[in-house]
């Protein structure tokens, strides 16, 4: 069950860092950003995990949120790289052998300006529906 909590970064992870698609409009995918990193990148943040198991299944609604950090002036380039990871995300088949994800797919996304006043800040939320097999 350890690694249970550690599984949906880790695939959601390597879906995003080994995207030649969103390595060729951001400068990373990451859990915590190098200092100096340039823009724009991506971060993997927040997930909650919602049990919802039955006598018989070990069954987890995991909803995970990634962020996108542009400098770019106007929204044109968060709202670029958030369709690249909605492309790459919503609905895909992820594959593990120790647990079965049946569904993952999008359910927010917003873009906003960060307190800085020249930072876009794009933030969309994904549920996933995770079974330990």
């Amino acid at each position: 069950m350890s690694e249970f909590f550690t599984v949906v970064q880790k695939e959601i992870y390597s879906i995003l860092a080994n995207s030649a698609e969103l390595g060729a409009v951001t400068n990373g995918v990451f859990d915590s950003v190098p200092q100096g990193t340039a823009y724009p990148y991506v971060t993997i943040g927040e997930d909650v995990f919602t049990d919802m198991s039955t006598d018989t299944e070990l069954i987890n609604l995991v909803s995970i949120t990634i962020h996108t950090w542009s400098r770019f002036s106007g929204r044109s380039e968060i709202k670029k790289i958030q369709g690249v990871i909605y492309d790459l995300l919503n609905r895909a088949i992820i594959s593990n052998n120790e647990f079965k994800f049946i569904n993952i797919n999008q359910v927010t996304a917003q873009s906003q300006i960060d307190s800085d006043g020249e930072t876009r800040h794009g933030i969309q939320t994904f549920n996933l529906i995770l079974e330990e097999l």
